[in-house]
């Protein structure tokens, strides 16, 4: 299915087309759509994009969906999930859970582009990840510190990074096509600028 994006080039709110765009994946449209436009809170969608990603569990295929929604004033987050029947809730179901942030909080845009043969001039990127971090959520990378001396046996701590990585997405033109690449980059842009200041 075809991801969707929206660029932030005038004023109109993109409700519609953010609507169209989660209809096209045939992904519970109703039940997604719903449930963004709870998140959304009656704010209008300057950009989006939704993101249909199948994944295989043993001999079962799994689907999960992501959609993105920048409004003047916050990031929403929607993440719906489906699961097969339990022992509470014996029919199958979704879930969906909805993340608001505010765009002052967002501390960090991370876009990385892999772009292919790069020596044969300008192409379009074969893949792109998006990382943003507004400090819900932070990992920390250790490992023991050393010094110059080979001989050295002391014990000197340990020395790492901590990074922000509250919601990270990846997409490629092989497995999701090229049009998911360029839209995931606009969404990124779009972000960087409302988020700059």
């Amino acid at each position: 299915m075809p991801n969707a994006r929206a660029r932030a080039t005038d004023d109109r709110d993109r409700i519609v087309e953010l609507n169209a765009a989660i209809d096209r994946t045939g992904y519970y449209p109703e039940v997604v759509a719903d449930a963004v436009a709870g998140a959304l809170g009656g704010e209008p969608v300057v950009s989006f994009y939704v993101h249909h990603e199948p994944t295989f569990e043993r001999d079962e295929v799994r689907r999960h969906q992501t959609v993105v929604v920048l409004t003047p004033t916050r990031l929403i987050l929607a993440h719906t999930d489906e699961h097969a029947g339990d022992d509470l809730l014996p029919e199958p179901y979704t879930s969906t859970s909805t993340e608001a942030v505010s765009l002052r909080a967002v501390a960090s845009v991370v876009v990385t582009r892999m772009t292919t043969n790069p020596t044969a001039g300008p192409t379009p990127p074969a893949e792109a990840v998006l990382t943003i971090g507004w400090g819900a959520v932070s990992r920390m990378e250790l490992e023991p510190a050393g010094c110059n001396d080979p001989q050295c046996d002391a014990d000197h701590g340990y020395t790492g990074t901590l990074s922000s990585d509250d919601f990270s997405l990846r997409v490629s033109a092989a497995a999701d096509g090229t049009d998911a690449v360029g839209g995931l980059l606009s969404f990124a842009a779009s972000l960087s600028a409302l988020t700059r200041g």
